[in-house]
């Protein structure tokens, strides 16, 4: 029998590679021939989701300037515009798709919730200024609260930033008073027998019922607020730090003693690194207290804030304002929540992705 000829080895190994691997020669970019379908839907579906946006904020105007015709111009002015933007930059995202990097992907992720929001802001229109099923002053309409919030934005910004300046002072001393007495209590049995006591009995008090108290002992509303909020603070902080350091592993402090560590060593390179994802739980939880605390502490005697603008708003019945300032806060607290959490990434890289916000 005679032997194959040189080149049918070749041959085979030629026809065995994979039909995609011209794609890989060719880059990401490119479409194999051999799968002519798989692209197609991809791209409908993408296109659909953009188009979604601009179709829903223009359904939206539409509806905004078919039952708005009775309202006072000045009031509804504002919202046709804040529409008209949507409608703009749906056009534009639908445009540039598939010329902007990330952005095909950001439209599919956030499309839906973005057409969602329009739908309900759409909803409570009907509702206030359409149908008017509810009472008003009460509940006002998306265009009243937006034209608010244009109108007081400066001392909607004003009380922004007084807020931020009593929640970061409150909450800086709460956590660095929570630290320290968790640190004490975790680590040493005689700091935890005086310690825990106090923790139950002061602890689970509401930091707004020392209110009467905190205006008598403090000679001003601001270093009242400031003691309230970091008294909010300080609880979860120092229950959950005690808690991972005196939970922090046998071994490790085994292994470092043995290595020659002292006390010091044991608790700043070992105790409190194990600890770190107890006392990032207690920084989220006193942070959480830290706005209630900071909203109810504004309407007690201190004169700027977002929490004394919604008191002087409700007073003056301008629910309007009301509700801007409920807006405002819900940007201004995710906002700090979000900055928490990308320093918690940063710190336990291990666990990143495992709480997402």
């Amino acid at each position: 029998m005679s032997s194959p000829p040189p080149t049918a080895p070749a041959r085979e190994v030629a026809d065995a590679s994979p039909p995609d691997a011209s794609n890989e020669a060719t880059g990401p970019g490119h479409v194999s021939s051999a799968t002519p379908g798989t692209a197609a839907p991809a791209a409908s579906r993408s296109w659909r989701r953009a188009a979604a946006l601009p179709l829903a904020a223009a359904l939206a105007l539409g509806l905004h300037l078919g039952i708005s015709g009775g309202e006072p111009p000045a009031e509804t002015r504002t919202y046709s515009l804040f529409l008209g933007g949507i409608l703009g930059l749906g056009l534009l995202f639908l445009a540039l798709q598939f010329r902007i990097a990330g952005l095909q992907t950001w439209i599919r992720k956030n499309a839906p919730l973005l057409v969602a929001g329009i739908a309900l802001l759409a909803v409570a229109e009907i509702i206030t200024t359409g149908l008017r099923l509810l009472p008003l002053p009460y509940f006002p309409s998306p265009a009243k609260i937006l034209q608010s919030m244009v109108e007081d934005r400066g001392m909607l910004w004003t009380s922004t930033w007084h807020s931020l300046f009593l929640l970061l002072g409150g909450y800086s001393l709460g956590v660095l008073t929570g630290l320290v007495s968790g640190v004490c209590i975790g680590w040493s049995v005689r700091a935890r027998y005086w310690g825990m006591p106090l923790l139950k009995f002061v602890g689970p008090i509401p930091a707004t019922a020392w209110i009467p108290l905190a205006l008598v002992l403090f000679p001003s509303a601001l270093f009242s607020a400031v003691s309230l909020i970091a008294l909010a603070v300080w609880f979860p902080v120092t229950m959950l730090s005690s808690a991972g350091i005196s939970n922090t592993k046998a071994s490790y402090l085994d292994v470092a003693r043995t290595l020659g560590a002292g006390p010091r060593f044991l608790v700043f390179r070992v105790a409190i690194p194990a600890a770190m994802p107890n006392i990032f739980l207690g920084l989220f939880m006193g942070l959480g207290s830290a706005f209630l605390t900071l909203v109810v502490a504004e309407t007690v005697g201190v004169k700027s804030g977002l929490g004394w603008y919604l008191g002087w708003a409700r007073e003056w019945a301008e629910y309007g304002k009301v509700y801007s300032s409920i807006v405002v806060m819900a940007v201004f607290f995710s906002s700090i929540m979000t900055l928490l959490f990308k320093v918690r990434d940063r710190v336990l890289v291990w666990q990143k992705g495992a709480i997402k916000w």
